[in-house]
């Protein structure tokens, strides 16, 4: 077989974390017999500075002709003075929109020889943590009727949060599937004791349940979210919420398991093409130091391997290759608890190897 990858390097840590994904999965490839051919296009920073525009047209045509998208990262403060729609995060948001993709998962996998990077008490965690957040990505406030007027006191800003029932049906329906491979346990993520949109969206939910009589189901306001994930974070399996609330609660799934810097995901649609990214920024303080962990990025070619390419076997061997990595004591600096640690191409190395036999 062979697959069409579509690489958006992005801006600071963006193309170094991509580079070692890209070597992870070419070592796939070769073990299993498939071949992967990569096209380097735009967006971001990158773009602005040579096309003016965060999103160019290319970019968009290239990746709808491809198997999948890779991308490392966007955005720095080089470009945080520019207007919303000229700046970086712009360029993530459109593409998302023009390919479709309106679910993004995001697994939140405390690895056990992580453990003791995890913040929570032991006790805590000390069943584990595997957690997957399934956030709808192309509706809510990100998307909503936005502006500035003038009030009676002074320059006023807005940003609308809408959503339709199909938007809530679509990602509560991956929500549910997701649910029935894993634990068979979904919770869904609100604040409808104060905003409309939010009763639409329970309201709607409650009716999908009873298409999944199999899943046990039940509804959270958000900020009791955002503590019981601190709290007891074992409570949860499979979490669906809107773009805004799963944008912030996925953050901070990201960091009870350790690092974000550990933390892949993948953004879908309804075919089989998606967008694949680590959840976290690109840490322009660090970039070209040799500092960045790329192993968010290499899961993620895994969960590529998984849904896009029809590729299960390889993106095991991905994911225990990087389980191997850990549980020899290969650590980059964010999750080395100040011991002692590697650096990005040395990671890259250490995983690539362990792909050959994992």
């Amino acid at each position: 077989m062979h697959y069409n990858i579509a690489v958006i390097r992005g801006d600071g840590i963006g193309p170094e974390i991509v580079g070692e994904a890209i070597r992870a999965l070419d070592a796939a490839a070769k073990r299993f017999g498939f071949t992967l051919n990569y096209q380097d296009v735009l967006m971001g920073g990158c773009a602005i500075d040579k096309t003016g525009v965060p999103l160019p047209e290319e970019t968009i045509t290239v990746c709808k002709s491809s198997d999948a998208v890779l991308l490392g990262a966007v955005g720095g403060p080089k470009w945080d003075t520019l207007p919303g729609h000229l700046r970086p995060e712009a360029g993530l948001l459109g593409i998302r929109a023009a390919l479709g993709l309106y679910a993004n998962l995001r697994p939140a996998v405390l690895f056990a020889p992580l453990k003791d990077a995890c913040p929570l008490k032991a006790e805590i965690v000390a069943g584990g943590l595997d957690i997957l957040m399934v956030r709808e990505l192309t509706g809510g406030i990100y998307f909503g009727e936005r502006g500035r007027t003038t009030g009676a006191n002074g320059e006023e800003a807005y940003d609308t949060e809408r959503y339709s029932v199909m938007e809530v049906e679509r990602i509560g329906r991956i929500g549910f599937e997701a649910a029935k491979k894993r634990g068979s346990k979904l919770t869904s993520i609100d604040k409808a004791n104060v905003l409309e949109s939010s009763r639409l969206w329970r309201e709607t939910m409650h009716r999908l349940a009873k298409e999944y009589p199999d899943v046990a189901y039940d509804d959270m306001l958000v900020d009791n979210c955002a503590m019981q994930l601190v709290r007891n974070p074992a409570r949860f399996d499979v979490v669906v919420t809107s773009n805004m609330f799963g944008d912030i609660l996925s953050d901070e799934a990201s960091m009870i398991t350790g690092s974000i810097g550990m933390l892949p995901s993948a953004s879908l649609g309804d075919g089989t093409l998606g967008l694949y990214e680590p959840i976290h920024g690109s840490a322009p303080d660090i970039a070209g130091t040799d500092a960045a962990n790329p192993l968010a990025t290499i899961l993620s070619t895994a969960m590529m391997l998984r849904y896009s390419l029809n590729q299960p076997v390889a993106a095991d061997a991905i994911e225990r290759a990087v389980q191997k990595t850990l549980e020899e004591g290969w650590r980059t600096a964010d999750i080395a608890a100040g011991k002692e640690h590697i650096g990005t191409r040395q990671m890259g190395d250490i995983v690539c190897r362990m792909i050959e036999t994992a």
